[in-house]
C-alpha cells in the first residue's frame, strides 16, 4: 500500500497530479517515491536516500546540496545522497504519534537559465510509544510505585491531537500541552516550573533567551499577552496556551522548559502554575481561592519551608525542549 502524501510545499517539474514534491512515508525500502518522477526517496530508519534526477542538460548537478551535504555522488543526470539523520543540518520533530526528519535539497547555480530552487524532503515514521527523543533524556525514576515519563507537544487548536503545522501567526496561539504519565503510580499534579524561548536546541551561558515562565511556575508571558493556562482535566496534564511573540520572527525557535511531576495536595509558592488575569491580577490555576500563593510572581518565590523533607514528598523534574518552530509576521 502506498504511503499517503501530504503537501508540505508548492509542486515543482515532475510532480503528479495533486501531490507536493515530499511524501510522509513510514520506512519501506525500496520503493519508488510516487510522487515526484524526479526524485525518489528511500527513507530508513536513521538514514536517508535521496535520488534526484535532473533533466536539464545546463545543470550542474554538483551543486545540489541535502542541508550542508554535497552529493554521495552524481553524474550528468543524477545526484545521490545517503545520509544518516544526524547530519546534514536535518531538522527532528515530534508531534503526537509521529517522528519526522526533514531538510531541504536546494540548487545553488546562479545560472539563470538553471534558477536556485529548494525542494522539501520529509521522512516521518509512526513514534513508538516507548520512544521520546534524546533530547529529553526521559526520567525513569520511582516516585512511590512505578515509573514517570514526561512528554510536552505542540497541539492542535483545541488539544485534541497533535499539530498540523509548527509555522505560527504573530499574536495567533500556540497550543502546548505537557504530561507525566502515572502507569500504576499515586496521582501526581505536572506543573511547569520554567520555561524559555531560544533560537538554539540547546542553552548556552550567553544564550538570549525570552521568558515565559519563571519565579516558580509563574506565567510571566501572560502580564504583556493573552497567554494563559487552561483549565485542568487531568492533574497529570497541563496545557498552556501561548501567544505567539516577536522574539526570534521568523526564525526557528525552541521553547526550553522544566517540569515538574508533584503531589497534588502539595501546592506552595514554589510548586504552582499561575498567570495574570488583566482584571483580577494573578491566579492560581488549580484552586482559584489560594491565589495568595501567586503573590510572589512579581518579586521572588522562595520556599518558607522544606515540605519534602518535613512530609517526605518529594517531586520529579526533567528538562524538555520543544521545536523548532517558526512565528511568522503576515502583516509584514
Amino acid at each position: 500500500m502506498k504511503p499517503p502524501c501530504t503537501r508540505t510545499g508548492s509542486a515543482h517539474k515532475g510532480s503528479s497530479p495533486g501531490c507536493a514534491p515530499a511524501c510522509w512515508r513510514r520506512y519501506d525500502r525500496n520503493q519508488k517515491n510516487g510522487c515526484n518522477e524526479d526524485e525518489y526517496l528511500d527513507c530508513g530508519p536513521d538514514s536517508v536516500t535521496v535520488v534526484w534526477t535532473e533533466g536539464r542538460s545546463q545543470a550542474d548537478l554538483s551543486l545540489f546540496r541535502l542541508g550542508s551535504c554535497f552529493p554521495t555522488s552524481f553524474s550528468a543526470t543524477q545526484a545521490v545522497f545517503r545520509v544518516d539523520f544526524n547530519d546534514c543540518n536535518f531538522r527532528r520533530l515530534v508531534t503526537g504519534d509521529y517522528l519526522m526528519y526533514s531538510n531541504d535539497l536546494t540548487y545553488g547555480s546562479s545560472d539563470s537559465k538553471s534558477p536556485s530552487f529548494t525542494h522539501p524532503v520529509v521522512c516521518a515514521f509512526a513514534r513508538p510509544k516507548d520512544w521520546y527523543p534524546m533530547i529529553y533524556d526521559p526520567v525513569f525514576s520511582t516516585v512511590g510505585v512505578g515509573h514517570l515519563v514526561f512528554h510536552i507537544a505542540l497541539m492542535n487548536d483545541d488539544f485534541s491531537g497533535p499539530a498540523e503545522s509548527t509555522t505560527f501567526a504573530l499574536g495567533s496561539f500556540i497550543p502546548i500541552m505537557a504530561s507525566v504519565s502515572q502507569k500504576t503510580h499515586q496521582p501526581l499534579l505536572l506543573l511547569l516550573e520554567e520555561c524559555v524561548a531560544a533560537t538554539t536546541p540547546e542553552l548556552q551561558p550567553d544564550s538570549l533567551v525570552y521568558p515565559i515562565i519563571a519565579n516558580k511556575g509563574c506565567l510571566v508571558d501572560s502580564r504583556m499577552s493573552g497567554s494563559k493556562f487552561e483549565p485542568r482535566q487531568k492533574s497529570s496534564e497541563l496545557k498552556l496556551s501561548l501567544q505567539a511573540f516577536r522574539f526570534g520572527l521568523g526564525q526557528e525557535v525552541f521553547i526550553h522548559c522544566k517540569l515538574v511531576a508533584w503531589d497534588p495536595n502539595g501546592l506552595d509558592r514554589t510548586k504552582k502554575a499561575c498567570y495574570y488575569v488583566k482584571e483580577h491580577g494573578w491566579e492560581l490555576l488549580d484552586n482559584y481561592a489560594y491565589s495568595t500563593l501567586c503573590d510572589c510572581c512579581d518579586s521572588d518565590c522562595k520556599s518558607r519551608r522544606t515540605r519534602s523533607i518535613e512530609s517526605g514528598t518529594h517531586g520529579v523534574s526533567q528538562k524538555a525542549v520543544l521545536g523548532p518552530l517558526i512565528i511568522t509576521d503576515e502583516t509584514a
